[in-house]
C-alpha cells in the first residue's frame, strides 16, 4: 500500500507544470490532453499494483508497462499545459516522450519471449535501431529540419521493418516456441503494432501532408494513439500473464 502513495506522489509532483488556465469545453484537443493525462496515470498504478499478482517471468514487462504510462503521464502533464495555455503543439514534449516509450514498447516483444525460451540477442537490437530511426526522422520532418514527405517515408520504412521482424522474421520464429498465452499476448500486440501504430502516420498525414499545417488534428489523432496503444499495450500483457497463472491453477 506504500508503494502506491509514493508513486502516486512522484507521478503528482510535477502538476504545476500545467496547471492550464481555464479549459474551454469546446477545446476538443485540450479536453482529449487532460482525458489521456488521467488514464495514463490510472494505467501507471494498476500496472504496478498488478505486478505483484503475476509469476516472476511476467513482472518485467509489466514494469515496463508501468514505465511506460508513467512517462507518457508526466509528458502529458506538460503537453496539456501548453496546449491549452498557447494553443501551440507541444512537439518537443511529445518527442522526448516518444523516444523513451516506443523503443520500450519494442523491447516488450523481446521481453516476453526472453522469459520463456531462448532468443538471440539481435532481436532487441534490430527493434531497438528501428523504434530509434522511426522516431529521429518523424522528428526531423515535423521540425523541419527536412521535408516532410521524405522524413515520412523513411519513418513509416522503419515501421515496416520492424512489422516484417517481428511477423516473418527472427520474432515470429521463436513465438511458436512458446506457450498459447505467450502467443496470444505476442500476436495482439503484433496488431496493435500494426493497426494501432497507423494512427500516428494519419496524425502525420493530416497535420503536415495535406498543404498548412493543422495543430489541431495533428493532436487529437496523436492524443488518441497515445491513449489506445500504451494502455492497450500493457493490458494485452497483463492478460496474458492473468490467463497463464489461471491455467496453472486449473491444472
Amino acid at each position: 500500500m506504500k508503494s502506491i502513495f509514493i508513486i502516486l506522489a512522484f507521478f503528482t509532483g510535477p502538476i504545476f507544470a500545467a496547471g492550464g488556465g481555464d479549459l474551454d469545453p469546446n477545446d476538443f484537443v485540450g479536453i482529449s490532453f487532460w482525458l489521456v493525462t488521467a488514464a495514463m496515470l490510472a494505467a501507471t498504478v494498476f500496472f504496478f499494483v498488478e505486478r505483484g499478482d503475476v509469476e516472476g517471468k511476467w513482472k518485467t514487462s509489466l514494469t515496463i508497462a508501468g514505465l511506460i504510462c508513467g512517462i507518457a503521464f508526466w509528458h502529458y502533464l506538460y503537453m496539456r499545459g501548453v496546449w491549452v495555455d498557447t494553443g501551440e503543439t507541444p512537439m518537443v514534449f511529445r518527442y522526448i516522450d516518444w523516444l523513451l516509450t516506443v523503443p520500450l514498447q519494442m523491447v516488450e516483444f523481446y521481453l516476453i519471449l526472453a522469459a520463456v525460451t531462448a532468443v538471440a540477442a539481435s532481436l532487441f537490437w534490430k527493434l531497438f535501431v528501428g523504434s530509434l530511426i522511426m522516431l529521429i526522422f518523424g522528428y526531423m520532418g515535423e521540425a523541419g529540419l527536412m521535408s516532410a514527405l521524405p522524413a515520412f517515408l523513411i519513418g513509416c520504412a522503419a515501421w515496416i521493418y520492424m512489422i516484417y521482424i517481428l511477423w516473418f522474421g527472427e520474432g515470429k520464429a521463436v513465438v511458436t516456441t512458446t506457450s498459447a498465452s505467450v502467443q496470444t499476448a505476442y500476436n495482439t500486440m503484433m496488431w496493435i503494432i500494426i493497426v494501432g501504430w497507423a494512427i500516428y502516420p494519419l496524425g502525420y498525414v493530416f497535420g503536415y501532408l495535406l498543404g498548412t499545417v493543422d495543430s489541431s488534428s495533428l493532436n487529437l489523432i496523436y492524443n488518441l494513439a497515445d491513449f489506445v496503444n500504451k494502455i492497450l499495450f500493457g493490458l494485452v500483457i497483463w492478460k496474458a500473464a492473468m490467463d497463464e497463472k489461471q491455467s496453472a491453477y486449473s491444472n
